[in-house]
């Protein structure tokens, strides 16, 4: 780059208020993780980062398909080479260490580097975003650019793989009660069952029983449901990608396919019907009972 451009690049940055010698902050949502599932904006990211904040699971993800160098070519500081003989820090993110990591990662911003702070699914959907405004704030670290890269949350996931069932109104409650109290979640997956959402629940592991019977208090329990585990995930995830169609009365019967955290419920509401062909049955939520001529 020309200094002519050098200066302007500076003079952009510092216009908007972030340090010219700053790096950048990206919270990159992979989807399932397998490649197929990850837009090309969050392999260029992650591939160009200089430093890669991800969990084990996710960095055996992006190895697959060469998104982060090999593990034969990452020291036990953590330092890999890639092919160009350019090195990336990968650095391994756990529950514990979310809030230690997020500081982290606004050093390494400070100095210089360009960060990709892994998430799996849509950062924003459960995922990480949250917890990095949160600690830029509490760290004051408005110098800090950070970009939100978007990712394949497991709702979409899930649906693709049942067929079509959020093709009208749907929301998403997660059950873990971590960071808010069960009468709060009960209040939500009341108000949803009533309003006629096609609900999808996330963080299954927990409570789902309990969820299913408060869903059922307001709605048929002839209503589909959907149980579906590492939605494109196939066989890398914890458990392995699997799908199976019930109904929501007999939905707590099956707590032999809830298999833990790659667990999502796509409860259908009055509306959701299926449809079977010669191999497999499917979930549709028609878009208002519309016929195709109106289409």
């Amino acid at each position: 780059m020309s200094g002519t451009e050098t200066d302007a690049t500076d003079a952009s940055a510092e216009a908007d208020g972030t340090p010219a010698d700053h790096g950048t902050l990206s919270v990159v949502g992979i989807g399932p993780g397998l490649p197929d599932h990850m837009t090309k904006r969050a392999a260029v990211v992650i591939e160009s980062a200089d430093v890669v904040i991800a969990s084990s699971l996710y960095q055996e993800f992006l190895r697959a398909d060469g998104t982060i160098p090999p593990e034969e070519r990452t020291d036990v500081d953590g330092i890999a080479t890639r092919d160009d003989g350019s090195t990336q820090e990968i650095v391994r993110s756990t529950m514990g260490r979310q809030t230690e990591l997020a500081r982290a990662a606004f050093d390494y911003v400070r100095e210089g580097e360009d960060v990709a702070h892994v998430s799996g699914g849509d950062p924003s959907v459960y995922g990480k975003s949250d917890l990095v405004f949160k600690m830029a704030d509490e760290a004051d670290a408005t110098d800090v650019p950070i970009e939100i890269v978007p990712g394949l949350t497991a709702a979409l996931g899930g649906a693709a793989n049942v067929g079509a069932p959020l093709c009208n109104d749907f929301c998403t409650v997660s059950l873990s009660d971590k960071w808010r109290g069960w009468d709060e979640i009960e209040e939500k997956l009341r108000a949803a069952a009533i309003s006629g959402f096609v609900i999808v629940l996330y963080n299954c592991w927990r409570n789902y029983e309990k969820a299913v019977d408060i869903v059922r208090e307001e709605r048929t329990d002839g209503a589909a449901v959907a149980i579906v585990n590492d939605a494109g995930r196939e066989d890398a995830g914890r458990n392995g990608e699997s799908q199976f169609i019930t109904t929501l009365g007999e939905a707590a019967d099956h707590d032999d396919k809830v298999s833990g955290m790659g667990t999502s419920l796509i409860i259908g509401n009055h509306e959701t019907e299926t449809w079977r062909n010669d191999d497999r049955t499917y979930l549709v939520t028609p878009r208002g009972g519309r016929d195709v001529d109106d289409f």
